[in-house]
């Protein structure tokens, strides 16, 4: 937590680089705020801070309407301290406590339920499953006052299968109804449009030309201020155009998607590629001490993939050989065996798609195409796909490979390529600056010197 004085100023300020960091609550009035929040600022003497959103609930305080806690970016600084703790808080954000109970969510992480149990209370102050309601009732907040969706269908892609359960949990977790919160949408909402926001800066130039360099046409789309694609979620398809409003320190992200029960994992995975949480600031100023003379560029973001599977096969397709000629392997891959979507966009190969094929029309070595076919099918039959060290076995795959698809897919922020070329030069020009040193943030510090 932010020292009082820090929170002070910073709300005072309505200082957006704090967004999502802490959150500020009103004690006149029960309710709890963003820091950037556009409301009369309450003295001093007033105000309580919390962590997060869920403390803040807990205390006995209901979101804002003006500014909207539910649309605030996610801390790293809380969200990073334990690592089975993180993984927890992204399978719940995916669907895990819908889809399936406490036990085998504690499986999943491969600890007993009490454990987890105790990480929440000691975290949180609360059990998991009360965190994922609360953590639903947020997103049925956002949805209800970004877009036109009817109440019902909000209930559905909150994760809630019945309107009475929505009703009854919204009631006790926002302190309000569902429908008192429909009088606040946005008037023009009629498509399936949200705002996601981020801490500034965002060096979107930077992102816009890496994507640039690497954009495979029908799968993905690019504009001056706009990155879309084509994704699958589960058994869900769909696609997203997310517009750049640097202005408002956001992405507006219009989406298109066959199965709302699934809405909410999309959206986290959407924040996840455009790397919208991360608190550049915090990082550049470590990274500035383990290399002082490394010019920094400033927001730089980890430029994401939809998954691992996807991030895998691009990067064995980008073996040893140039960016052009990679790019040019992923596009016949996509143009052969990626399903349509609508008249002029294609999905990603599947696992099974790509390990029923013969490959042939890949213009590159056998033993590569071997390698690929049996990745694919390796990921089709493991139980544990998002294990990315046991590619290790797989004939073909190494340590570079490995890293860099879960520096891209998972976008792990502690990945150094040090097999990389350019990344050893630009390291070597630095001196005695020491990768270790750089920990957790060693994917930034590769990124930065990818950039120069």
């Amino acid at each position: 937590m932010l020292d009082r004085e820090t929170c002070h100023q910073a709300r005072l300020s309505r200082d957006a680089r704090f967004d999502g960091h802490f959150f500020t609550a009103v004690k006149s009035t029960g309710i709890y705020c963003r820091p950037v929040c556009p409301a009369t600022p309450p003295q001093e003497h007033n105000v309580a801070y919390f962590t997060t959103a869920v403390e803040a609930a807990q205390a006995g305080y209901r979101p804002c309407l003006r500014c909207r806690p539910d649309s605030a970016p996610g801390s790293p600084a809380w969200k990073g301290v334990d690592t089975t703790l993180e993984r927890a808080l992204r399978l719940i954000n995916e669907g895990a406590l819908q889809e399936g109970t406490l036990a085998q969510l504690s499986d999943r992480l491969g600890i007993s339920d009490r454990y987890l149990r105790r990480l929440f209370q000691k975290r949180f102050g609360v059990a998991p499953k009360t965190y994922a309601l609360y953590q639903q009732s947020l997103f049925a907040k956002q949805l209800l006052h970004q877009t036109r969706l009817p109440i019902t269908e909000v209930a559905y892609a909150s994760g809630f299968r019945s309107i009475r359960r929505f009703n009854d949990c919204f009631r006790q977790q926002i302190g309000l109804n569902p429908s008192q919160l429909r009088r606040y949408a946005s008037p023009d909402s009629s498509e399936l449009i949200l705002t996601l926001a981020y801490r500034p800066p965002f060096a979107w130039d930077r992102l816009h030309r890496f994507l640039a360099r690497r954009l495979i046409h029908g799968q993905e789309w690019l504009g001056d201020d706009f990155y879309g694609r084509t994704f699958t979620w589960r058994k869900a398809k769909g696609h997203f155009t997310a517009t750049h409003a640097p202005r408002h320190h956001c992405f507006r992200v219009a989406l298109a998607i066959d199965d709302l029960s699934v809405l909410q994992g999309v959206v986290g995975n959407i924040r996840r590629l455009l790397d919208l949480d991360a608190d550049t600031r915090a990082i550049e100023r470590h990274l500035n001490t383990v290399a002082p003379g490394l010019p920094l560029v400033e927001g730089l973001r980890l430029p994401g993939m939809w998954d691992l599977f996807e991030a895998g096969v691009r990067a064995i397709l980008g073996q040893q050989i140039s960016e052009l000629a990679a790019r040019r392997l992923v596009q016949n891959l996509v143009d052969a065996l990626g399903d349509p979507l609508g008249d002029h966009q294609r999905l990603f190969p599947t696992p099974e798609s790509i390990a029923g094929s013969d490959l042939a029309f890949l213009k590159m070595i056998a033993a590569r195409r071997d390698t690929l076919r049996c990745y694919a099918e390796w990921y089709r039959d493991s139980e544990a796909p998002q294990d990315a060290e046991q590619w290790l076995t797989l004939k073909g795959i190494g340590r570079w490979t490995v890293d860099y698809a879960r520096l891209r897919g998972i976008s792990d922020p502690d990945i150094w390529l040090s097999g990389d070329l350019v990344v050893k030069k630009a390291m070597d020009a630095l001196g005695n600056a020491s990768p270790a040193d750089a920990a957790p943030w060693r994917s930034y510090l590769t990124l930065q010197l990818w950039s120069q």
